[in-house]
C-alpha cells in the first residue's frame, strides 16, 4: 500500500460482505411469501428448493422454477419485489469489520461506491449499519442508471466528498468488468480482493481492466498499516 494514501473507497458486494448472504435473506423471504399459497409447512422445502436451483442453474428463472414444481400460482413479478423489498439480515466480513474499524481509529477517509437498484442497496447498507459509519456513499442508482460504474460520475462524487485527489485514493473491489479500469484512468490506486466465494472471483480479464494490485483478506492493508505505525 502506498504510504500517501488517505482515502479509502470500497466497493459494497462481495467486498465489504458476501453477496450470497443477501441472495439466501432474499429466498427465504420469497419462500415466506410463497409459502402462503401453498402450505405453511412447505416454506422450508421451497426454500432448500430455490437454493438448489440457484446452485444447479444460477439465478436466471429460479422462481418460475419453484412455482412449477411446487404447482403454485403466483405472479413471478411480485416475487421478485418480496425479494427485492425485504429487510436483508447481513454481517460485514470479518477482515471487512477489522479493517474499517482499524480506518476509524487511525481517522482515515473512507467512502463507499455501490451499483445496484438504489432502494436494494440502502437496504444492504443499513443493514450493515454502514450509514452509521461511513459519511461518504455513493450509490450509483441514485444518480441515475447511466452512472453505474464503469462510469466515472460516481467516482468523481466520491472524491469529492472526501475531499482528496484521485492520486490520494484507493479503490478497493471484486468485479474487473467495471471496478477499476476507470479508478486507474483517473489516478486512483486500486487493489481487487479476490475471496472463496462470488461471482467474480474466477474472472480473469485483460490488464487494463485489472487492478493495480491482487489481496486474498482485507487483513493484508490493515497489516500493512499497523507495520508503520
Amino acid at each position: 500500500m502506498r504510504k500517501d494514501i488517505q482515502g479509502y473507497i470500497f466497493d459494497l458486494d462481495d467486498t465489504l460482505y458476501c453477496e450470497h448472504e443477501y441472495v439466501r435473506s432474499g429466498f427465504r423471504a420469497v419462500a415466506h411469501w410463497l409459502s402462503e399459497f401453498h402450505d405453511v409447512k412447505a416454506y422450508e422445502a421451497i426454500y432448500r428448493s430455490m437454493i438448489d436451483e440457484w446452485e444447479r442453474n444460477g439465478r436466471g428463472r429460479i422462481f418460475d422454477e419453484v412455482c412449477r414444481r411446487f404447482n403454485i400460482e403466483a405472479e413471478i413479478a411480485k416475487a421478485v419485489e418480496a425479494y427485492r423489498q425485504h429487510e436483508p439480515v447481513l454481517a460485514l466480513y470479518e477482515d471487512a469489520e477489522r479493517l474499517l474499524s482499524l480506518l476509524e481509529r487511525e481517522e482515515k477517509k473512507v467512502g463507499i461506491i455501490t451499483d445496484g437498484a438504489r432502494e436494494v442497496q440502502w437496504r444492504k447498507i443499513r443493514a450493515l449499519g454502514l450509514d452509521k459509519r461511513v459519511s461518504c456513499i455513493i450509490v450509483s442508482d441514485d444518480l441515475g442508471r447511466e452512472c453505474w460504474k464503469p462510469s466515472e460520475i460516481p467516482y468523481r462524487k466520491a472524491v469529492e466528498c472526501l475531499g482528496l485527489s484521485y492520486e490520494k485514493c484507493v479503490y478497493i473491489g471484486d468485479n474487473p468488468h467495471k471496478d477499476f479500469c476507470t479508478a486507474r484512468k483517473l489516478g486512483m490506486h486500486t487493489i481487487r480482493i479476490i475471496r472463496p466465494i462470488g461471482d467474480h472471483m474466477q474472472t480473469i480479464l485483460e490488464d487494463w481492466q485489472e487492478a493495480d494490485r491482487i489481496i486474498y483478506s482485507l487483513d493484508e492493508l490493515a497489516e500493512e498499516m499497523n507495520s508503520r505505525v
